[in-house]
């Protein structure tokens, strides 16, 4: 089975991981990659910054993202692939998972309840709605 883990660096990520972990799907017979979205700077911070900085900034925070579930998951004799682009984090995970042709996506969701996601949306309900793989969101 090919599974794509949606990371972010939050307790959500820790939490979606224990439930794998304690699940038949953790298992080192599935592939596995994680992918962590990163949001642009602005234009004029990156021209201010320069190309170099800008470019170990996002490499940076892709890594502080990516070591501690690369980390636990190595623990558990899983070897992911990782993927950190700057994209906005739903239309990055469908497009990923789509293009991917993975099984399944696999989620924390901080569970704000249906009136916040109208008004602030949620990473969570964009992938459900623009995603044509199965999701299993962990709250």
């Amino acid at each position: 089975m090919k599974i794509l883990l949606a990371v972010d660096g939050s307790p959500y990520t820790k939490k979606m991981l224990a439930y794998l972990a304690a699940n038949e799907l953790f298992s080192p017979k599935n592939e596995y990659t994680a992918v962590t979205a990163q949001l642009g700077l602005p234009t004029q911070a990156r021209t201010a910054l320069g190309k170099e900085l800008v470019h170990k900034y996002y490499q940076d925070d892709g890594m502080r993202v990516m070591a501690p579930v690369t980390k636990y998951l190595l623990r558990h004799g899983i070897t992911p692939k990782c993927v950190w682009k700057i994209a906005r984090p739903g239309e990055l995970i469908s497009k990923t998972a789509t293009e991917g042709k993975f099984d399944l996506v696999v989620m924390g969701s901080h569970g704000h309840g249906a009136l916040l996601n109208l008004v602030m949306g949620s990473v969570a309900t964009e992938v459900l709605a623009g995603c044509k793989v199965p999701v299993l969101i962990v709250r």
